[in-house]
């Protein structure tokens, strides 16, 4: 029998989707509780019932069912916790997120990042912290999960050329993309998010260390977690919070906090990819040549109708997923390619000598 607390667990983003899925489960030990994971360690996980926050282990049959299926848990995931001798729980099942975010490691391996997660805040300082590039890989990554992403620009107080980096923001990044310029120290936070801050929703905070991602939950959740600046000379941030971690909202939301993001790509295929680069999409759709990579051919309708500094980023993100894609023969036969390639470059270039 599964102890389902609903109001409680209501205040920690229980939905009606997630609460379905119990009803596919026969079996469960009596005292089996529905909960959600608010940190995840090496060893153990912090878990939530709605009231309190508690320690749990895995038991071996769901360590071997996340392997299986190239999802580690998650900060995020909902999961059955049984009670065992000494007072210790153990978690059984995880049900299926509806939806989860990941990225791909510089080695091509995939790391869960959250799961259930409606919004993604993708946080950056109006300071030198303001990359636009970067920006366009936080969006890939939300949307390639399902998630919609809100673009917030922090230290609006303190930051270069406002004015101007709005205007650059909203010419570069797709419509449909909302964004706000705030102060995270006042109350302008909560006031200016509140459409997203809706009791049962969760978001997730994406962005560099010292971005003010911290600070930014903190003025939401009235946590009160560490918060650091940046190091003087080239402003790079301090890691302040080194776990994800899930923090309740007096509005009924909860935030999902993340340490920054450094070397990494989205995880996400050709086709996820386009839906973020949907306006390059479209003027493809006009150009001369079906196959055109929009670099010298002509008739292209892309070039000069798209910022050449996102269409790089584009090509870039383009051929990073095309690259997570291929199995070890395909890397292989690639380098092999390559190789010929060049020592058939080299050979010429020895003959015009």
């Amino acid at each position: 029998m599964i102890h389902i607390d609903f109001e409680s667990l209501r205040t920690i983003g229980l939905t009606q989707s997630v609460a379905s899925q119990l009803a596919t489960i026969e079996q469960a030990p009596e005292g089996t509780r529905l909960v959600r994971v608010t940190e995840v360690h090496r060893d153990w996980a912090v878990i939530h019932d709605g009231v309190a926050e508690s320690r749990a282990r895995s038991l071996n049959k769901l360590v071997q069912s996340l392997q299986a299926g190239d999802a580690a848990l998650a900060v995020g995931d909902w999961v059955l916790a049984e009670p065992h001798a000494h007072g210790e729980q153990w978690l059984s099942e995880r049900l299926a997120p509806v939806t989860h975010i990941a990225r791909r490691a510089s080695d091509g391996r995939r790391q869960s990042l959250a799961s259930n997660v409606d919004t993604a805040l993708l946080v950056m300082g109006l300071d030198n912290d303001f990359n636009l590039r970067r920006l366009e890989r936080y969006l890939a990554l939300a949307e390639s999960s399902g998630v919609e992403p809100v673009v917030v620009l922090t230290k609006a107080d303190i930051g270069l050329d406002v004015d101007e980096r709005m205007r650059q923001l909203t010419e570069r990044l797709p419509r449909r993309v909302q964004a706000f310029a705030l102060n995270a120290l006042d109350d302008e936070p909560a006031r200016i998010l509140a459409p997203w801050l809706a009791p049962g929703q969760t978001l997730i905070l994406l962005g560099t260390s010292g971005a003010g991602k911290s600070t930014l939950t903190n003025a939401l959740s009235s946590s009160h977690q560490e918060t650091g600046g940046v190091r003087r000379g080239d402003n790079r941030g301090r890691h302040t919070t080194t776990a994800r971690s899930l923090h309740q909202c007096p509005s009924g939301a909860c935030i999902i906090d993340t340490p920054g993001l450094r070397s990494w790509q989205p995880d996400a295929d050709e086709e996820a990819l386009a839906a973020s680069f949907d306006d390059i999409g479209e003027l493809a759709r006009h150009c001369q040549f079906r196959d055109c990579a929009h670099e010298e051919e002509p008739g292209c309708a892309v070039r000069g109708a798209v910022d050449p500094d996102r269409l790089l980023n584009y090509r870039k993100l383009l051929r990073d997923a095309r690259r997570s894609q291929q199995t070890p023969l395909d890397r292989i036969a690639a380098r092999n390619k390559w190789k010929v390639v060049i020592k058939a470059h080299n050979a010429k270039t020895r003959q015009r000598d």
